[in-house]
């Protein structure tokens, strides 16, 4: 991209109000539950999900800053809903074919499965309230 095209993509960013902050991963995820690799992983998981069983598919980025400043809160609130939802970050770059079937089209997005089928979403660093009420739990 030039120079010039990359600053009219900025000043159109801040024009419409959209602010982007990129810095460095700042700890990983852990546990079983919030990791899952590969597009069949991810597909074998949203068909498991279940009414009682739901799951949580949260797309982030590693250069996305509210991504990060979420990522935290996603981890505790994964590590609350053991046993009773599965919630999986998914890296969007590693996943752009799953990220394109499920038209993320903002990061970070929250999307919840129930019987395979999508049932919520929303968008931005979201509090763990506000998870919580997307899975209806």
């Amino acid at each position: 991209m030039s120079f010039e095209k990359a600053l009219f993509a900025a000043v159109a960013l801040v024009i419409s109000g959209t602010a982007w902050i990129v810095y460095d991963v700042t700890r990983p995820m852990r546990g079983e539950e919030t990791s899952v690799s590969g597009n069949s992983a991810l597909a074998a998981a949203i068909r498991s999900s279940t009414t009682k069983q739901p799951l949580m598919l949260e797309f982030y980025a590693d250069w996305c800053g509210p991504c990060k400043r979420v990522g935290p809160e996603v981890e505790a609130f994964a590590e609350e809903m053991r046993g009773k939802a599965r919630v999986i970050r998914v890296d969007l770059d590693q996943n752009r074919d799953l990220g394109r079937q499920l038209d993320v089209q903002a990061i970070p997005l929250f999307i919840v499965f129930k019987d395979g089928r999508e049932t919520a979403r929303d968008v931005g660093a979201i509090p763990k309230s506000r998870m919580r009420q997307l899975l209806g739990l």
